[in-house]
């Protein structure tokens, strides 16, 4: 059995966030917090850990985060675009500087065609940048997609936090 990633990376995003001064911000879906628990699951968390929104319908999305109709209605829940406006909702309704987004179709129901069970959506934006975002297709039964795309936020900002260092 492989060991667990989730606690070395939420203790490598905490170090990252801390040594830069950043606040980190949640914007979940079909992750339903996990990301925020995972990073909270570490001692000292406070000290970058801001604030979590679990936004699993399309209103809660609207009213908590900013999401627009016209976005929901053009691209879906599951998007990129969707995605990207609640990384950058997170950061105008917090005092964070770093924003996770996920939103997906974690299964085993709910998926098409187009978007298929495992398609999971991320953004990740840093305030006063452009977010950044990608599509990932997970295999797996409901636990195995969501584990895979908390560890993949986890990632993502790892790699984000980076490239904003880099240009600092």
């Amino acid at each position: 059995m492989t060991a667990d990633p989730l606690t070395p990376l939420a203790l490598r995003v905490g170090a990252r966030l801390k040594a830069a001064g950043r606040l980190l911000v949640t914007a979940e879906s079909c992750t339903g917090g996990w990301i925020a628990e995972a990073v909270t699951a570490i001692a000292g968390s406070s000290d970058w850990f801001e604030r979590g929104y679990v936004t699993y319908s399309n209103a809660a999305k609207q009213e908590s985060l900013g999401v627009r109709d016209d976005t929901l209605t053009r691209f879906g829940a599951v998007s990129e675009e969707t995605a990207r406006e609640m990384a950058v909702g997170a950061l105008t309704a917090s005092r964070a500087s770093v924003a996770i987004a996920v939103t997906g179709v974690a299964g085993p129901s709910g998926g098409s065609a187009e978007k298929p069970v495992g398609m999971v959506c991320f953004a990740w934006a840093v305030r006063d940048r452009p977010p950044r975002s990608e599509t990932c297709r997970f295999a797996g039964d409901r636990a195995e997609v969501r584990r895979q795309s908390v560890v993949r936020s986890l990632q993502g900002l790892i790699e984000v936090l980076d490239e904003a260092q880099a240009q600092d």
